[in-house]
């Protein structure tokens, strides 16, 4: 089933992850943002916006998961594009999103 047809803008879907309240969060590679998706309507809720666009994954932490990380990529630019683009594969800490994640899930070996 389909759940959400990214926009033009928003290019491809890497890394996700969920919040507390149930909805998806979508780092969107060469489109600079991650995006909240509400599962049960389909549409964007949200959108967080980076000073780099090649954004690859996210995912909550801090003492009380109310802070997201997000990770983007370099790999791939040329020194002028990298240039361009001088927090492409930096790590970002976003605060005061007004939600939390959930604490992992840990596996017995």
């Amino acid at each position: 089933k389909l759940l959400y047809h990214l926009e033009k803008e928003e290019q491809m879907p890497d890394g996700m992850c969920i919040d507390a309240e149930g909805k998806l969060w979508v780092a969107c590679i060469d489109g600079g943002r991650v995006i909240r998706i509400d599962p049960e309507t389909g549409k964007r809720i949200q959108t967080v916006r980076l000073p780099t666009p090649r954004i690859t994954s996210c995912c909550f932490g801090g003492k009380d998961y109310s802070e997201m990380y997000v990770t983007s990529a370099y790999d791939g630019l040329d020194e002028a594009t990298l240039a361009k683009e001088p927090h492409a594969g930096e790590i970002f800490k976003i605060t005061g999103l007004g939600v939390k994640g959930i604490p992992q899930n840990y596996y017995a070996a």
